[in-house]
């Protein structure tokens, strides 16, 4: 078990000003951190690898897809720059460590069509995230696709609907992940889904169902825990949290009021809550 937490509760893009963060979270008792990776280049991964490296932490990392690279778009040219965006993604993964590359990165976030995913939108995801898996398994990066709540896309909101998309793409590196968040919004039954999606998820994000410090809400956490120590979970649980320090994520995520008093209470009591539940599961 590797305890993580995402670093956009802070920024989009990590540089140097934030490696007091890092060595905050490493004193904390964290395993590694959600890397974002939205932009940049090899040299600079390489470069953040190192102090990475040098805290003694681990990673995954979050990233997505835009409109000019919309995997479910009907212009091929559109779908290819999709492939070519999400190659040029798990090798910066690559570059920074990570061993996982999670995130919605099935359909541009909050852009809708009105309607339900379609049969061919189906079909060209499949295609496109083959190509892309095809090519992480030339590195050691495995892919963990995000599915989202109905208010943030259309494409994916179900446990079922990405275990399916894992069957549709049937490639060993392109798995699932499960986030806490979404499916207190989308499941009936959490003991349920996670025992039927457990053949295909590999990752999993702690989200409290406002967003903010786990623990402080109402997501079912006592039944989260016990089943995933029951089918024997062992891989990251990366806590994810939004505040109002970036105003564009802050809109995107639909975050209008603060959450908690300070940062510092969601990595603290955050790790403390994981730590204490996971082994309450033991009984």
């Amino acid at each position: 078990m590797r305890y993580g937490f995402n670093l956009l509760l802070w920024t989009t893009h990590v540089t140097e000003e934030h490696y007091p963060i890092l060595e905050k979270l490493k004193k904390t008792g964290y395993d590694g951190v959600e890397i974002p990776i939205f932009e940049g280049d090899e040299a600079h991964y390489k470069s953040l690898k190192k102090e990475l490296d040098n805290q003694g932490l681990a990673c995954s990392v979050v990233t997505l897809v835009n409109e000019a690279a919309n995997p479910i778009s009907p212009d091929a040219a559109v779908r290819e720059a999709a492939v070519e965006r999400l190659r040029w993604a798990i090798d910066m993964t690559a570059a920074v460590g990570g061993d996982i590359m999670a995130g919605p990165f099935h359909s541009p976030l909050a852009v809708f069509s009105g309607n339900g995913p379609t049969d061919d939108e189906k079909k060209r995801a499949a295609e496109v995230l083959r190509k892309a898996a095809e090519h992480a398994a030339t590195t050691k990066v495995r892919m963990a696709i995000e599915y989202l709540n109905r208010f943030e896309c259309y494409f994916l909101t179900t446990a079922a609907d990405a275990r399916a998309l894992v069957k549709a793409v049937d490639h060993p590196s392109f798995r699932t992940m499960y986030d806490t968040f979404h499916a207190n919004i989308e499941e009936k039954n959490i003991t349920r889904t996670i025992t039927q999606f457990a053949d295909s998820f590999i990752h999993v994000h702690i989200s409290e169902n406002d967003r903010g410090t786990p623990g402080t809400g109402h997501v079912h956490w006592d039944e989260t825990f016990r089943a995933l120590r029951e089918l024997k979970y062992d891989g990251w649980l990366t806590i994810e949290a939004f505040g109002r320090v970036l105003p564009a994520l802050a809109a995107a995520t639909r975050v209008w009021r603060d959450l908690f008093p300070a940062p510092e209470e969601v990595y603290t009591q955050g790790l403390r809550f994981m730590k204490e539940k996971w082994a309450a599961g033991k009984r």
